[in-house]
C-alpha cells in the first residue's frame, strides 16, 4: 500500500515496521495499537488547526485510510440530503480525485430517499446515513441486503477487486451526520492481501470519524460565520453607494488595491521591505481591514459627499446666478433705453449712441463674467488669487432682486464657495468629510474582534495618516505605523487620483497619476519603500488593467516618476 503522509503527522507504525521492533502475529501486538493511538491523537491535533476546507477532507480520508490500512476510501458530505462526493483515494489504481488534486469528482451525489421519500436503504453509505450505524462487510461480493451493481461494474472496467467496505457515518456535536467516510479494502502490512476490517480498525475509524465531523463542523461554521461577516460588510458599502455611487467603487476598489500592494511588498527579496511577510491570516485580516476601511462614511451627509460644484447644495445654484446676470442684463437695457430717449429728447444724438455702445459693452462684460463663473464653479483646478479676486468683485455688483430691492449680485456664503481654492469643498465641508475616518476608527475599535482579526481599525484608520506626522486624524508619523497601513493610504490616494465616476472631476491618467504620488513620496506623504515597490513590480499596471479606461493608461516613463529610482 502506498501510504499517504500528512504534514506534521508520523504514520502508524506497523506490525513488521523495523521502526517497530515487533514482527508480524495473529494478534496486533500493543505496540502497534499504542502507535495508532498516538496517530490518531495526533491527527486529532491536525485536524483542529487545519483552515483549508479542501484540506481539511483530505486529510480526514488520509488519515483514516493509514490507520485502517487500507487500499482505497471515499469520503461523503452530506448536502441538500444527499451524499456528495467530496474526496476519492485508490492506491493501487492511482486514483486520487478531490481535495488539493484539482481534478473534480465525477460522481452523481447519492440520495438518501428515493422520489417517492422512502429511505434509500440500497446504497452503502446512504444507509450508514440514515441509520446512524457503521456498516462493516468482509467481502461485498457475497453480502446480502445491499446494491453493488455500481461497485461490480467499477471492477469490471478497471479489473479491479471490491472486497472489504468499512463505511462510518460521521456526527457533529449534536448529533447530525454531516457526512460519511467509507474505507476500502483493507490490506495485511506483510503480504498485501485484501482481508476484512478488524474491530480494531472499526472502533479506530469511528473514532477518527467523530474528531473529523467536529473539526470539519467547527471549520464550516467558521467559513459560515467569516462569509456572514464580510456579508454584512457588503451591506454597509451598498449602502453607502445608495447614498453616493461616487463612493461605493471607492469601497470595492482599494481593498483589491491594497492587497496588489501587499502582495508585491511580500514578494519583495531585498531592501528595507525584505523581511515583510503575511500569513493566510494576515492576508485575511488585511482584506478586512481595505473592505471596511471608509465604513464611517455611512455617517457622512450626502450633500457634501457629492458635492459636484462649489455652489452645489441641494441642486446646484449657478442657475440661479446665470438667471441674476439675466436680470442684470434686463436693467442694462432700461438704462440704455432712458438714456438714449433723453438723448433724443434733447436733441443729443451722440449721447444716445455712447448709450448704445456701453449698453453692447456691458452685455459682453457680463456674458463674459458668466462664463467666468461657471468655470469657476467647476473646481478642477486651482484658483489663481486673481480669479479669486474677480469673484469678489463680481460679488460686489448690485442688482435688483425678486422683492424690487437693491442687493448684493453673490451672497457672502455663494462668493466664499466660488473663491474655494482646491477643488468644491469649503473648510467646514472638508472637516465633514474628514470625520468620516474618525467615525470608522470610532466604529472599528467599539467591536469584540477576535484575536486574528485585532489589527483591523489600526490598519483601517490609518490610511490618512502622513509619514511627516501632518496627517489625520492622529498626526502619527511613519514609524508608529504599520506597514500595512502606510501601504492602504497609497492605495487610497492612487484609487482617487484615477477614479472615473467622481463628480467633480474626471480620472487622471497613469503618468499624471504617479507623477503626483512621487512628489507625495518625496514630501514626506506616502511611504516611500512601498512606492517603490508600487512602481517597480508595476503594481500600478495590474490594477489600471482591472479598473481603469482604456485612454487613462497611457506611456508611463518610470525613470521620469519623483521619488522613484530604478
Amino acid at each position: 500500500m502506498s501510504s499517504a503522509v500528512i504534514p506534521g503527522v508520523e504514520p502508524p507504525q506497523q506490525a513488521g515496521d523495523p521502526r517497530a521492533g515487533i514482527q508480524s502475529s495473529a494478534r496486533p501486538p500493543e505496540g502497534r495499537m499504542a502507535s495508532r493511538l498516538e496517530y490518531l491523537n495526533q491527527i486529532g491535533i491536525a485536524l483542529s488547526q487545519e483552515r483549508d476546507i479542501n484540506k481539511l477532507l483530505e486529510t480526514i480520508l488520509i488519515a483514516a485510510k493509514n490507520l485502517t490500512r487500507a487500499d482505497g476510501g471515499t469520503l461523503y458530505r452530506l448536502v441538500e440530503a444527499k451524499l456528495q462526493f467530496e474526496i476519492v483515494r485508490t492506491d493501487s489504481l492511482s486514483i486520487a480525485m478531490g481535495g488539493t488534486t484539482g481534478t473534480t469528482v465525477p460522481f452523481y451525489p447519492i440520495p438518501l430517499h428515493d422520489k417517492d421519500g422512502k429511505p434509500n436503504y440500497t446504497m452503502i453509505a446512504a444507509y450508514a446515513a440514515l441509520t446512524q450505524k457503521t456498516v462493516n462487510i468482509p467481502d461485498a461480493y457475497v453480502e446480502e441486503g445491499f446494491d453493488f451493481s455500481g461497485t461490480r461494474n467499477f471492477d469490471k472496467r478497471t479489473g479491479y477487486r471490491s472486497k472489504s467496505f468499512l463505511t462510518v457515518p460521521m456526527k457533529n456535536h449534536e448529533g447530525e451526520i454531516i457526512g460519511v467516510l467509507q474505507l476500502l479494502n483493507a490490506l495485511d502490512p506483510q503480504t498485501g492481501e485484501v482481508g476484512a476490517f478488524s474491530d480494531e480498525d472499526q472502533h479506530l475509524a469511528e473514532s477518527l470519524a467523530s474528531q473529523a465531523a467536529i473539526a470539519l463542523t467547527n471549520r464550516l461554521l467558521i467559513q459560515q460565520l467569516e462569509v456572514l461577516f464580510e456579508s454584512l460588510i457588503d451591506l454597509i458599502n451598498t449602502a453607502i453607494d445608495e447614498k453616493s455611487p461616487y463612493t461605493g467603487g471607492h469601497c470595492n476598489r482599494v481593498p483589491a488595491l491594497t492587497m496588489m500592494i501587499a502582495e508585491a511588498a511580500h514578494e519583495t527579496t531585498t531592501g528595507p521591505l525584505a523581511d515583510f511577510h503575511m500569513s493566510e491570516k494576515d492576508r485575511y485580516e488585511l482584506k478586512i481591514a481595505g473592505l471596511l476601511h471608509d465604513c464611517g462614511k455611512i455617517t457622512t451627509p450626502v450633500h457634501v459627499v457629492d458635492k459636484a460644484t462649489k455652489l452645489e447644495t441641494i441642486f446646484d445654484r449657478i442657475a440661479l446666478v446665470a438667471q441674476r446676470f439675466e436680470v442684470l442684463k434686463k436693467q442694462a437695457e432700461v438704462d440704455m433705453l432712458r438714456a438714449k430717449l433723453a438723448a433724443m429728447e434733447a436733441g443729443d444724438s451722440e449721447s444716445a449712441r455712447r448709450a448704445q455702445e456701453d449698453f453692447a459693452a456691458k452685455l459682453k462684460q457680463y456674458d463674459d463674467d458668466r462664463d467666468f463663473i461657471r468655470k469657476a464653479n467647476v473646481g478642477g483646478e486651482a484658483m489663481k488669487p486673481e480669479d479669486q479676486a474677480r469673484v469678489s468683485k463680481i460679488a460686489a455688483y448690485e442688482w435688483v432682486d425678486e422683492k424690487g430691492e437693491k442687493a448684493r449680485f453673490l451672497t457672502k456664503d455663494e462668493e466664499d464657495n466660488l473663491n474655494i481654492r482646491y477643488g468644491t469643498l469649503m473648510p467646514k465641508e472638508r472637516e465633514v468629510i474628514n470625520n468620516h475616518i474618525v467615525a470608522t476608527i470610532k466604529m472599528l475599535e467599539a467591536l469584540p474582534w477576535p484575536r486574528h482579526l485585532v489589527n483591523v481599525p489600526e490598519y483601517a484608520g490609518g490610511h490618512h495618516e502622513r509619514m511627516d506626522g501632518k496627517g489625520y486624524p492622529r498626526g502619527l508619523k511613519r514609524e508608529q505605523m504599520s506597514i500595512q497601513a502606510r501601504l492602504m493610504g497609497i492605495a487610497d490616494i492612487f484609487e482617487a487620483l484615477t477614479a472615473k465616476d467622481r463628480p467633480y472631476k474626471p480620472g487622471k491618467t497613469l503618468s499624471d497619476s504617479l507623477a503626483i504620488l512621487g512628489k507625495m513620496s518625496e514630501t514626506g506623504h506616502i511611504d516611500p519603500d512601498l512606492f517603490h515597490v508600487f512602481v517597480r513590480e508595476k503594481v500600478y499596471l495590474r490594477y489600471a488593467k482591472d479598473f481603469l479606461d482604456p485612454q487613462q493608461i497611457d506611456e508611463v516613463e518610470e525613470s521620469r516618476i519623483p521619488g522613484y529610482r530604478p
